[in-house]
C-alpha cells in the first residue's frame, strides 16, 4: 500500500503519524477482469485508487449501448464523484478490464482523514480539479473536434492504454464504431 503515500507526496509531505492514519483507513483490493466496483442502482460508496490495472466507468444508454466516459490505470483514481458526495445512487458502471489491484478509501475514512489530515483535504481537491479539468476538455472535444483529433488526444491522455484496450472500448470512448476507429488507426499507420 505504499504507492497510495508515494502518490500523496507527490503533491506534499507526509508525517509517519499521518501516514499510518491513511493506511489505517485504506483497504486494499484484488479485483478480477469484468467485476464491477459500482453498479448503476447503487451509491458509490469509495475512492478509489488503481494500483495495478485498468477500469472503465460507463452509463448504459435505453438501447443498451455502454458509453465509457473514463479510463483510469496504474496511478490514477476512478469513483462516481456525484453519487459519493449526494449519497445518491448511480447512473454509471466501474468495471475492470483487466485483473487489478486497488486501494479503496470509503466515505466516512475520507471525511475522517480530512478533518485530522488538513493538507489530504488538499491533495483531494487537486485531484478533483485535475478530473474536472479532463473532463471540460473532453466534452469541449466531443464538440469541436473530428474523430481523428479525439483518437489523437486519446494518445495523449492514455499514451499507456491504446495497446491495452479493445478496440471497441476505446471507440465508445471516442463516440465512434471500433470499425472508424480501424479506418484512422490505419490512416495514421500509413502517414
Amino acid at each position: 500500500m505504499q504507492s497510495i503515500i508515494d502518490h500523496f507526496q507527490k503533491y506534499l509531505p507526509l508525517t509517519d503519524a499521518e501516514r499510518e492514519m491513511i493506511l489505517a483507513r485504506a483497504k486494499q483490493r484484488n479485483i478480477k477482469r469484468r467485476q464491477m466496483i459500482l453498479q448503476e442502482g447503487f451509491t458509490c460508496r469509495h475512492y478509489t485508487y488503481i494500483m495495478k490495472g485498468c477500469f472503465k466507468m460507463y452509463g448504459v444508454d435505453d438501447r443498451g449501448v455502454e458509453h465509457n466516459i473514463q479510463f483510469a490505470a496504474e496511478g490514477d483514481w476512478i469513483a462516481d464523484i456525484g453519487s459519493f458526495h449526494s449519497k445518491k445512487t448511480s447512473k454509471l458502471f466501474i468495471e475492470a478490464v483487466e485483473p487489478s489491484e486497488i486501494i479503496q478509501i470509503e466515505q466516512q475514512d475520507l471525511y475522517f482523514l480530512y478533518i485530522n489530515i488538513p493538507k489530504l483535504d488538499r491533495i483531494f481537491k487537486v485531484i478533483i480539479e485535475n478530473k474536472y479539468v479532463e473532463l471540460q476538455n473532453r466534452v469541449l472535444q466531443n464538440i469541436s473536434s473530428t474523430a481523428q483529433q479525439r483518437y489523437s488526444n486519446f494518445l495523449e491522455q492514455y499514451p499507456q492504454l491504446a495497446s491495452r484496450l479493445p478496440n471497441v472500448q476505446i471507440a465508445s470512448y471516442l463516440g465512434i464504431t471500433p470499425e472508424f476507429l480501424s479506418k484512422i488507426r490505419k490512416d495514421l499507420s500509413q502517414k
